[in-house]
């Protein structure tokens, strides 16, 4: 697996690559990653403990945080991926890890998929604020279809994500598959231990939201949200777990709104312990991304015992299409803002919601997907074999 991004750097790609990979690891396949080198190392290391290629990078102008690979270790890496059997590359981001991984598979001579991770129409404007959003979303598209052509099948990781690749024009043979919730991870949340660590009565009324704090996630709603909220609720609290590049401009608009007193930003949590207590500290988890191509912290939330209320857009309404464990709001502030009120409100619907949550989650266990990609990989295997003979038997004839 090949990525521009992997822990300590903290999103959803990370966390789908690393879930995958322990399942499969579990399941008695080797897994290796090709992932960036986050500190100042000038040589590819390798991490046998976790079967990790770690390369040296770049920063990237529009966001500290990323890293595109160095290319002057291509060769490096390919020199000593040829000392592998590699059966299957996977290229899990669009970047430089792209590019890198379509030339690995040839030089490797193995089958090479990817996953559309990015919803990159609704994505690119918030970093390139000055070029016509028009002009940017038909540049997504180009580059999403161009890209799937390099590799030979795509994986996605929602049905809206499949309808939407099809419209672009994508032909190429696409399979569905999310990324799974290791439970035993989720489990042993402690709410009343974090309120008790930031000084949050244990009766105050909390929301909260966990993910990257980018402008793509919309979280300048959920402001909008509690500011309307706190008319009928003054004491109410927004708990907002993650950083990111929007960081500075929710908190110059949080204070612009005069929501200083009703909202904590807590940066990133371990997921070793303070995310599960973050999330069970909620008595709501709130979300209203418009350019989700899945929505995994909707789950996590589910698995923690928490009440969901969110939009379902895009990659959301796989998660929430069932209204299990959660209420499905409009894009709209008074509708979602009601029906936060309502849980809020209401501690036996609270209760309801709970229980059905932490049933539902369960159809997304992890191993259960990683078992899928694990077939999936299978076929396009035997699809490469079939091909290899049909050149084979092509050649002969001539």
């Amino acid at each position: 697996m090949l990525s521009d991004v992997y822990f300590p750097r903290v999103n959803g790609v990370s966390t789908s690559i690393k879930t995958f990979t322990h399942s499969l690891r579990k399941a008695g396949h080797r897994v290796i990653l090709a992932v960036p080198e986050y500190g100042v190392s000038r040589l590819v290391y390798y991490d046998k403990l976790e079967d990790i290629y770690r390369i040296p990078a770049h920063r990237v102008i529009l966001d500290k945080e990323d890293r595109l690979l160095n290319s002057r270790y291509f060769e490096e890496l390919l020199h000593l991926l040829q000392a592998e059997k590699i059966d299957v590359l996977h290229i899990h981001t669009p970047f430089r890890a792209h590019y890198w991984g379509v030339r690995l598979a040839r030089a490797l001579a193995c089958p090479c998929v990817a996953t559309y991770h990015t919803f990159f129409e609704e994505y690119l404007h918030h970093y390139i604020p000055l070029v016509p959003r028009r002009w940017l979303r038909a540049v997504a598209r180009r580059f999403t279809v161009s890209q799937s052509r390099q590799v030979d099948q795509l994986v996605v990781p929602s049905t809206a994500m499949h309808a939407l690749l099809q419209e672009y024009g994508v032909s190429d043979a696409m399979q569905v598959i999310p990324t799974g919730l290791n439970l035993a991870e989720v489990s042993g949340g402690d709410g009343r231990r974090f309120r008790e660590a930031l000084g949050i009565d244990a009766n105050r009324p909390v929301i909260g939201h966990i993910g990257r704090l980018a402008h793509e996630k919309n979280i300048v709603f959920l402001l909008q949200v509690l500011n309307e909220l706190r008319e009928k609720t003054p004491d109410i609290l927004l708990l907002v777990a993650g950083e990111g590049p929007a960081k500075k401009d929710l908190l110059r608009q949080a204070n612009r709104m005069g929501l200083t007193k009703n909202i904590i930003f807590v940066g990133y949590l371990s997921r070793e312990q303070s995310l599960w207590d973050c999330y069970c500290a909620a008595d709501v988890f709130v979300f209203s991304s418009r350019t989700e191509t899945q929505g995994l912290v909707l789950l996590e939330a589910m698995a923690s015992g928490v009440p969901v209320v969110s939009t379902a857009i895009l990659g959301t309404k796989d998660i929430l299409l069932q209204q299990r464990g959660a209420l499905i709001a409009a894009d709209a502030v008074d509708d979602f803002s009601q029906k936060v009120a309502l849980l809020l409100s209401n501690p036996l619907l609270r209760a309801t919601l709970s229980r059905e949550a932490q049933a539902y989650v369960h159809e997304w266990s992890d191993d259960e997907m990683a078992a899928r990609l694990e077939q999936f990989y299978r076929r396009v295997l035997q699809q490469e074999a079939l091909l290899t003979d049909e050149a084979l038997l092509t050649e002969s004839g001539q």
